[in-house]
């Protein structure tokens, strides 16, 4: 292999000899521009070694020196770590004049990065990872990691992120560090995930635990969906990308595309995609109700006033039309969401105040759902609601530099409402021809005003965080309903919530990182359990009834890290375990009487005193022979309700996955088999209602091929021996306690431009 690779690389030089580039490069001074990868701000003060060569970036980012043979780069910085480029990422370097790094400060934490897609570039070959771009739900990339689940209450859409058992308003979900979208639907089939579009997105980072808490309080974790960087290019260029799919189980097809217009104070994107779906088969012949449409236009404008001071503003629309699902009352009928963001990053020359960066952002969603289209037999109402939500704030933060720390300080704010009446037309029964009208939200709205700081520290091989958060966190109703006044009395409520975090990580050798974290985090509750005025909106079928006199729950846990890296292999270990103070839950109430006449009962959203979470993830990527790679993930949760005395609800099972990768034909052909297998989940929850959820494996496979740098096919099956199952947190079928199967054998493919 190793004689392969020389000869491979001596052709290689020698046809950078035969176009007189290696010449250029050893005659001349090469000046190289050091950037940040999320925001293409210069990176300053950052070292490197090469050869003989030595020297550090100026204000601007900028280094120079003359290239060598055979020679590899050594480059450091406080805030970028230590990393080394090749020869061949050296002439790579020097060719586009620019290079891009990304910052450390999230790797420091307990963190899964979830990758979506390479630098848009010409010269870049397009890789398997653009399938992640047609997905129509931010989620539904999640999924990749078994550490993540979701609850499904449809098909093909709305699926809701759970991490290590947390979920909802226990999971702080962001676009870019700041923005939020809040959900309208009551029963959350428009999840803030389901507003992401993966085709805006460059990557997905999981920081876990109550870490970090620089972009709100993480309870349980921080999912931020980080925007892909801006585009900034010496002269005028047209670039973009197209890329279209179709699933056969289900008919689903999907396309989306991007436009873009770059120069050197400029960058202008169009973006857009389209996915449609009907009912899909399971592995048993049953037919699943999943029908969806679904769209996101937006456009993302970036202008570059100066080398230190930049702006950044989008725009996004996103539409859903007629999705089905199973597992509710209603089905989603409309949904109009507008999300606008915009940002402003500026640095400074020679100060320990590095940069400041400040966000606004505002989201508004307006969703229809009703019963009209369900299979009913017998049709005893009709039903619909009309719910609208706001979302809207703004962030600003700090960036301090010294020899061997760094600050980051700064404030935010967010303001969330919602409100929406379900209209109940009775058409039989002994309320036939009467309509009634239920105030699901009240107006509800949630106002989180907070000073957050985060301080790095170096000290030889370690390096210690410090991080807290401090909110004050305010709640109330404009329009209260009689009956949920006369429940819980006074609805106005102030709360002052601390968060703290103290983590280190350690080098021992030069292969292994280890990590301690500690975190306390308090969460006041949200909208949902604060506020729902008798909706059916848990896991059984109970009318849930809000509380606005819940106390924060809070979050104390340990993270254990491991990390061990070599040239050919990765091993990544979190070991955690969470003791959670007046926990967020709920109890039968035997005096509340339900709304609805087929309604069981009425839950109320209560404090329990105390319950327990730990668990374990294990990532391994290690490359094999003859092109090979392999990728083991593991994710497991115990979770128990200390009060209850059993079973925490909705917590996924042991999830196992292998999957092996080739790389031929330097690197035009990836073949890739997947394997997955989810053990048995006998640890359930009796007071609501849950069932053990039977074992299952399964078989992905998947081959791309680049026909070009620029075009690149795949093709795939997934399930490939038609097993059918279900997923722990899969909601049952309305009525029939049936569970939403998965798909059987689905086979897919998918083609991809760029330019």
């Amino acid at each position: 292999m190793k004689y392969l690779q020389k000869i491979r690389k001596g052709l290689f030089l020698t046809l950078m000899y035969g176009f007189g580039l290696l010449g250029s490069f050893a005659q001349e001074t090469e000046i190289i521009r050091l950037l940040d990868k999320d925001n293409s701000m210069p990176i300053t003060g950052a070292t490197f070694e090469y050869g003989q060569q030595y020297g550090t970036t100026d204000d601007n980012g900028n280094f120079d020196f003359v290239f060598e043979e055979g020679t590899s780069m050594y480059l450091s910085h406080i805030n970028y770590g230590k990393w080394i480029l090749d020869e061949n990422v050296v002439l790579k370097m020097i060719q586009e004049k620019v290079y891009y790094r990304q910052s450390i400060t999230v790797n420091l934490y307990p963190v899964t990065v979830l990758a979506l897609r390479p630098n848009e570039k010409p010269n870049e070959k397009v890789r398997l990872d653009y399938q992640d771009q047609l997905a129509h739900d931010g989620a539904d990339i999640l999924n990749q990691n078994p550490a993540l689940n979701s609850i499904r209450k449809g098909g093909n859409y709305g699926f809701d992120p759970v991490f290590r058992g947390f979920k909802y308003d226990q999971l702080n979900i962001v676009l870019n560090g700041a923005q939020g979208a809040t959900a309208a639907c009551p029963n959350r089939m428009d999840p803030p995930t389901s507003q992401m579009s993966p085709n805006t997105i460059d990557r997905i980072e999981v920081l876990k635990g109550p870490h970090a808490l620089r972009f709100g309080t993480g309870f349980g974790a921080t999912i931020n969906f980080v925007p892909a960087k801006l585009r900034f290019t010496e002269n005028p260029e047209l670039y973009g990308r197209v890329s279209s799919g179709y699933e056969g189980n289900g008919a689903v097809f999907r396309n989306e595309g991007k436009l873009g217009f770059s120069g050197e104070n400029h960058d202008i994107a169009l973006l857009g995609s389209w996915s449609q779906g009907n009912d899909y088969t399971a592995g048993n012949g049953q037919t699943i109700a999943a029908d969806f449409n679904r769209g996101s236009f937006g456009t993302n404008i970036g202008l570059n006033f100066a080398d230190n001071n930049q702006l950044r503003v989008s725009a996004i629309y996103n539409v859903a039309r007629d999705a089905d699902f199973p597992a509710l009352p209603m089905d989603l009928r409309e949904d109009d969401t507008w999300l606008f963001n915009a940002r402003h990053d500026i640095t400074f020359e020679n100060k320990n105040l590095s940069s400041w960066n400040t966000t606004v952002f505002a989201s508004f969603v307006d969703h229809l759902m009703d019963n009209l289209l369900k299979p009913l037999d017998p049709r005893m109402l009709n039903a619909s609601t009309n719910a609208k939500t706001f979302n809207y704030g703004g962030r600003t933060e700090g960036i301090w530099n010294f020899e061997k720390s760094n600050l980051f300080a700064g404030a935010d704010f967010r303001r969330e409402g919602a409100e929406g009446i379900r209209v109940r037309e009775f058409l039989m029964g002994p309320n036939a021809g009467r309509t009634f009208e239920d105030n699901a939200w009240q107006e509800g709205f949630i106002s989180k005003g907070s000073v957050f700081a985060e301080y790095h520290f170096n000290l030889e091989k370690t390096r210690f965080v410090f991080s807290t958060r401090m909110e004050l966190n305010t709640a109330d109703v404009n329009d209260p309903a009689d009956e949920f006044v006369q429940a819980n009395g006074e609805t106005r409520v102030s709360q002052f919530n601390p968060s703290f975090s103290l983590g280190a990580t350690t080098n021992v050798g030069e292969e292994v990182v280890l990590g301690l974290w500690l975190g306390r985090a308090q969460r006041s509750a949200g909208l949902t359990e604060r506020f729902i005025n008798y909706f059916p909106v848990g896991q059984d079928p109970f009318e849930l009834l809000g509380n606005p006199s819940l106390d924060p729950e809070i979050n104390n846990q340990l993270d254990l890290t491991f990390q061990w890296s070599t040239a050919q292999a990765n091993i990544d270990v979190d070991v955690f375990a969470g003791y959670l103070q007046d926990f967020i839950s709920s109890f039968i109430d035997e005096d509340l009487s339900p709304r609805l006449p087929n309604s069981p009962g009425v839950r109320q959203f209560v404090n329990i005193e105390d319950a327990f979470k730990t668990g374990i993830e294990l990532n391994w990527t290690q490359k094999l022979l003859v092109g090979l790679q392999q990728q083991v993930g593991m994710a497991y949760t115990y979770a128990q309700d200390l009060e209850r005395d059993e079973p925490l609800p909705e917590i996924a099972p042991l999830d196992f996955r292998y999957t092996l990768i080739g790389d031929y034909l330097d690197g035009k052909l990836q073949p890739q088999v997947t394997f997955r297998h989810v053990m048995q989940q006998s640890r359930i929850s009796t007071e609501f209602g849950e069932t053990e959820t039977p074992a299952f494996s399964l078989l992905n496979i998947q081959l791309g091929y680049n026909l070009t740098k620029e075009a690149r096919i795949t093709a795939g099956v997934n399930n490939l021996f038609d097993e059918n199952y279900y997923e722990h947190l899969n909601r049952s079928v309305r009525g029939n306690n049936i569970p939403i199967f998965a798909p059987g054998r689905n086979a897919f493919a998918s083609i991809s431009f760029v330019f």
